[in-house]
């Protein structure tokens, strides 16, 4: 008897125990029970002859709960059903006025609107590829991500014609044909096809204009600034289509949730976690054309909102608003992003309630990705058993200053201790491959290593530096290369520098990324030359700047040098710029502040510089 009470009392204290010695074994379990479900229906879907894309799975979505919302805009409602009818228009008029046919390119230049979604199902029902060009970008850039990925349609809304007509001479020499969602063009060249679309059939097409589309194919173009250079197209296939979809499912997103997307549908985040996610959990979403702070929890309440996205600054620009009596007064349980803040993170569940953080690490050429599916305050992911064997990884040593990886004596890479900051490396193999970007050779092989740690082997680089600490989480430390990250966009520090060549009194231009007290990323600075005899033109810098470059990569910053010092190959120094940051009491040198209120760059005083540290000048 008293064997068998004490058996009972093991029993009865089992739970308790476990938990103790191994705190997260159940969300661990949960999470690779679900990793393992959406692994097998990938590999149902590629095997399935034809192949089950995500064209096929919207179809599916509309027949089970075609008067269901998909989208909620502006007041406006789009059931499964009509989004699938308006796509069905798009694609007939389009294949009737522009031609098109499985395997065509097709450069979407669109803001955040429902367009958007019924324009890329209507090109994926042909077999089309989109390339999704981001709407902030301009001139040069423009035409360069439009070239890259080698499309010879553009398809634009009307508030982006301006931008279109700046580039458009050089479209004109590419036999490009470039159409606006608009009853008509004031401009020649550029085609209104509103009306065509209107007057299309909204009948299904049938699958075999997209037969030969397969697990491997390209289905987008997504651009990102990577560590170098302008923005590079990212080619996103069928298969990691699919799998960037599950993320909805692996945060435990139900049908019955209401989603929020109010980050820019050109990005991985809002089209592949948000759009195609919301397709494959087969429920609804919010759409806005842009972030609004003051009028997201408002937004919230209206539409019963469950499962928001966010990037680091929007939760910290939430946490700006001012206090509300009301700040609870919401049904979010699931906020699902990257960057945060731990402080921020804290701040925004003091403020907002017990919401579900659930914070992310991936690139979206990238072929590693992490999930803090614990809600473990500052982790941008947990590296459990089957993460190790899906993504094989490590974080091998790096030299900041070479910026290159450390090798042995044996020309090997040295992994790091743990809770040692490393460069994150991903094994390339056939089943978890780095396809690269569109157009770029040369720019692909730069982001693979080679005899990493036996000869022959090959890994993609991330470009970031992590840790992992004794519990197995990840943490993001920092990023190394040309680029920098504000209001949580890549900003190439090269193109940024291009545009600064372009004032007349510039000789030179180093761009690099300075820390600010209280803000996530790096705000952009610039350390310059002048050329022989010129003095720094305030107004006309200003002027280049905010007429080529979208907010975020606006050097906020310049400092004058009479030269800038370069390493022995006449790469540019930043390291101990980065240092220094923009602190008259530090830097000799003349320091200037992008003002926009008088529309020039102003110098920089230790009077203004205290007004930003302490909040009173906004950044």
């Amino acid at each position: 008897m008293y064997v068998w009470f004490t058996l009972l009392a093991g029993l009865a204290f089992l739970p308790a125990i476990v938990k103790t010695l191994f705190p997260y074994l159940f969300h661990d379990c949960v999470y690779i029970l679900r990793a393992i479900c959406f692994g097998l229906r990938i590999e149902i879907y590629k095997r399935k002859t034809p192949f089950y894309s995500m064209v096929d799975g919207f179809g599916d979505a509309v027949r089970k709960n075609p008067h269901k919302t998909l989208i909620h805009f502006e007041g406006k409602t789009y059931s499964y059903l009509d989004v699938d009818r308006e796509s069905n228009k798009v694609a007939n008029a389009l294949r009737k006025v522009a031609g098109l046919k499985e395997g065509d390119t097709v450069a979407v230049f669109l803001g955040n609107e429902p367009a958007f979604a019924w324009t890329w199902l209507g090109l994926a029902k042909l077999g089309c590829v989109a390339a999704l060009l981001n709407f902030n970008i301009r001139s040069k850039s423009l035409l360069h991500c439009f070239s890259c990925c080698g499309a010879k349609v553009l398809i634009a809304c009307e508030e982006l014609c301006g931008a279109v007509e700046e580039i458009l001479p050089a479209l004109k020499e590419k036999s490009v044909s470039v159409y606006i969602i608009n009853n008509d063009s004031s401009t020649e060249d550029i085609k209104g096809i509103r009306q065509a679309i209107t007057q299309a059939s909204d009948d299904p097409l049938p699958r075999s204009l997209r037969a030969n589309v397969n697990v491997r194919s390209t289905a987008l173009y997504i651009y990102t600034s990577g560590t170098t250079g302008l923005p590079k197209a990212a080619m996103v296939t069928q298969e990691r289509l699919w799998a960037a979809s599950f993320f909805q499912g692996l945060c435990g997103v139900t049908s019955e949730d209401v989603f929020y997307i109010n980050l820019p549908l050109y990005h991985s985040a809002g089209f592949l976690i948000g759009f195609t996610g919301c397709i494959e959990r087969g429920n609804s979403f919010v759409l806005r054309r842009k972030f609004s702070a003051s009028q997201f929890w408002d937004d919230c309440r209206k539409y019963n909102i469950t499962v928001m996205q966010y990037i680091g600054e929007t939760l910290r620009y939430l946490c700006n608003v001012p206090k509300r009596n009301n700040d609870r007064d919401h049904k979010v349980r699931l906020a699902i992003g990257n960057g945060v803040r731990e402080e921020v993170w804290n701040e925004f569940l003091s403020r907002f309630g017990n919401i579900y953080v659930m914070e992310l690490y991936g690139a979206t050429e990238g072929n590693v990705v992490f999930l803090n599916y614990t809600s473990k305050v500052g982790a941008v992911g947990r590296d459990n058993i089957l993460q190790k064997h899906i993504f094989p990884h490590a974080l091998i040593k790096f030299d900041i200053e070479k910026e290159e990886p450390l090798r042995n004596a044996a020309g090997f890479c040295v992994p790091v201790t743990p809770g040692e900051p490393g460069l994150l490396v991903a094994r390339i193999t056939t089943k978890y491959p780095f396809v690269g970007y569109a157009g770029n050779k040369q720019l692909t092989e730069k982001k693979r290593l080679r005899d990493v740690f036996e000869k022959g082997d090959l890994y993609f680089n991330s470009g970031d530096l992590l840790r992992i600490d004794h519990e197995n989480f990840v943490y993001f430390h920092d990023r190394v290369g040309d680029t920098f990250r504000w209001k949580g966009e890549n900003v190439a520090t090269t193109e940024v520098s291009g545009i600064l060549s372009m004032v007349d009194c510039i000789e030179e231009a180093n761009v690099y990324g300075v820390t600010v007290k209280g803000h996530e990323g790096r705000i952009g600075m610039a350390a310059i030359t002048l050329k022989e005899g010129r003095v720094f033109d305030c107004v006309n810098t200003c002027s280049v700047v905010t007429d080529y470059l979208p907010v975020y990569a606006r050097p906020r910053f310049i400092r004058i040098q009479n030269s800038l010092e370069v390493t022995g190959t006449f790469k540019m120094k930043k390291v101990k710029l980065v240092e220094e940051g923009f602190n008259p009491a530090i830097i000799q040198d003349p320091l200037y502040f992008l003002d926009l209120t008088v529309k020039k760059y102003i110098p920089f005083t230790q009077e203004n510089y205290n007004s930003v540290i302490s909040g009173e000048i906004k950044l």
